[in-house]
């Protein structure tokens, strides 16, 4: 069983940056892919970045250049540093782990737990 608890959401002007953590519970966090999903209001979940075992990433079409995913396995932690932050970047984002030490993916039905998830909101 993994526990999930996201922080550093909030509210930030068109070209502003955020960080958000999450901390993970349990043992095997470095044997879990970690991913960042996103929600808009009256949208579906969607992928905004994911990390495996390895380091190796994946970040959506709509990040790329902006977004950074990292993780520290020996701190439990998965973060998403967001820069150049947009209007369209608002949702609640969640984190989630997936019991798999190599894959990329980037559905939210792959995934076995899920935070809480943090409200991000960009002013126009």
């Amino acid at each position: 069983q993994v526990q999930l608890v996201e922080s550093g959401g909030g509210l930030v002007q068109t070209g502003g940056s955020l960080r958000l953590s999450c901390v993970a519970s349990g043992r095997t966090f470095s044997s879990h892919t970690m991913g960042w999903f996103r929600q808009a209001p009256g949208k579906e979940r969607e992928s905004v970045a994911v990390i495996n075992w390895r380091g190796n990433t994946y970040y959506a079409d709509s990040v790329k250049g902006r977004f950074t995913i990292s993780r520290d396995n020996a701190k439990n932690t998965v973060a998403l540093q967001m820069n150049s932050l947009k209007p369209e970047d608002t949702g609640v984002y969640y984190c989630a782990a997936r019991r798999q030490l190599l894959s990329i993916a980037t559905t939210p039905s792959e995934y076995n737990y899920w935070g809480q998830g943090t409200q991000v909101t960009v002013s126009s």
